[in-house]
């Protein structure tokens, strides 16, 4: 079967572009000043006497739970210094050398200009943690989030940060500044110290300058362009296995980052989606379609068969047990599961951009599997909740797994309209219906309210 344009598109789009999510450096004690009212200059390293001395100044550091700026103990207990009592001053050619390697390292446009503002100075003292979270936005700008460990004698309290599966733990030094970067998206947590003082800066890594051009590639323009003529003019399946019916109205290439609405923007992309978007939003533009950001909720149903009952089936028929470590997924609670065919995929945006990207507005509209296509599978990326449904007779031995992602979505300028009466249309329909069908996916969606296990999901942002 010959490969389909929107995946022959995402392909090319993939190539070799790798970035980093997380940046570790270090640098000199002397590199930075700082000063707290009330206690007055901090030398390095920070004696015990003196960080409990800061702790005397400070407060119990809050954190986000949906709308809210709250304190628990139970999710984050450490002390925080009030900002407006803080001076930190770095040494401008070394605050520019640090800047320019973390630009470079998590892979954003060499157009991109970072910058960094101060958000907090905390001490953790023996038995205090943060368990994983999220950052939100503190700053339309932000793109990421910088730690500076300054030098002291502590143990435990190591930064874990994660992205997707793959996690990287960050510990401070006795003697250095120690720096760690990565992106908003990123989960992370502090583990609980165990002895002595964890002592941070925390900034926002905020972009800025124009990055949603991309540099000059005519070749790659002119081969995108046609696979997007392709695209809309090749009548496409509406299911993952079906025939091919209709040309599609639209194309939705899904991002490998996640976006809330606050970060949705041309100009604040991350990583690989920095390089990748603005080629084809500008090969869009060249072959006279439209494009817009979006946001995307994503269900995928997998038959799936958890690791007892897979491993005996293996047995049964004489398989080798030994190769069967890459085959299965792990849930939140350390049981495996071997992941086998997709059933099926739902992909629904919820909030789109303008042509300009100037406005977010709120859309529900589901997108057929035949206007789908990604550099990077769900399967690659970490659900934000997942439910197993076992055996039931005639079905079940399911995965159903729910993904955040963004996207580009391309339409012909002359479908423009077509594609957003498409989603007043569906809105209309809803709304004459009632809400309660609205109500049940959101349930599901969110793996509440409903009879089936719910095998992990991330919690609120802070």
């Amino acid at each position: 079967m010959a490969t389909a344009a929107r995946d022959r598109l995402a392909r090319m789009l993939r190539g070799d572009v790798k970035s980093a999510f997380s940046v570790e450096l270090t640098a000199r004690p002397d590199d930075l000043g700082l000063e707290v009212d009330g206690f007055g200059p901090v030398k390095f390293p920070v004696t015990p006497a003196k960080a409990r001395k800061l702790i005397e100044l400070g407060q119990p550091a809050r954190f986000g739970r949906g709308e809210e700026t709250v304190t628990d103990p139970e999710v984050r207990d450490t002390w925080e210094i009030p900002t407006h009592l803080v001076r930190a001053t770095w040494n401008p050619a070394m605050l520019n050398v640090i800047l320019m390697t973390v630009r470079e390292e998590l892979g954003l446009p060499n157009g991109a200009e970072l910058t960094a503002q101060l958000h907090s100075l905390l001490v953790y003292e023996p038995n205090q943690f943060f368990l994983a979270h999220q950052d939100s936005e503190k700053d339309d700008a932000m793109v990421g989030t910088l730690v500076v460990t300054l030098p002291s004698n502590y143990r435990g309290g190591e930064l874990m940060v994660g992205h997707n599966e793959e996690w990287k733990a960050h510990r401070g030094s006795k003697t250095t500044l120690s720096l760690v970067a990565f992106y908003a998206d990123c989960q992370h947590e502090v583990l609980r110290v165990q002895s002595g003082y964890r002592i941070t800066l925390t900034y926002n890594l905020l972009m800025h300058g124009d990055t949603s051009r991309p540099e000059d590639d005519e070749g790659k323009l002119a081969e995108l362009g046609a696979l997007l003529r392709e695209h809309f003019s090749t009548p496409a399946p509406r299911y993952a296995y079906g025939e091919p019916v209709d040309l599609p109205n639209r194309l939705v290439y899904l991002l490998d980052h996640e976006y809330t609405p606050r970060a949705l923007g041309w100009a604040r992309l991350k990583g690989a989606d920095a390089a990748r978007v603005p080629l084809l939003r500008t090969a869009a533009e060249q072959a006279d379609y439209e494009a817009v950001l979006a946001l995307a909720d994503i269900k995928t149903t997998h038959n799936a068969l958890p690791e007892e009952e897979y491993g005996y089936r293996r047995r049964w028929y004489g398989d080798d047990e030994d190769d069967d470590e890459d085959d299965g997924r792990t849930d939140a609670a350390g049981r495996k599961f071997d992941i086998q065919e997709l059933i099926e995929s739902e992909v629904t945006l919820t909030h789109w951009t303008g042509p300009g990207g100037s406005r977010l507005e709120q859309t529900s509209l589901s997108v057929s599997d035949g206007e789908v296509c990604a550099s990077t599978e769900n399967g690659a990326l970490a659900p934000y909740s997942a439910e197993y449904e076992g055996y039931m007779g005639n079905w079940g031995n399911t995965l159903d797994r729910w993904y955040h992602r963004a996207a580009v979505v391309v339409w012909p300028r002359a479908q423009a309209f077509a594609n957003r009466a498409e989603d007043l249309t569906r809105v209309g329909a809803r709304r004459t219906r009632g809400d309660g069908r609205s109500r049940q996916h959101q349930g599901r969606a969110g793996g509440r309210g409903h009879p089936r296990t719910v095998l992990g999901q991330r919690g609120a942002r802070p």
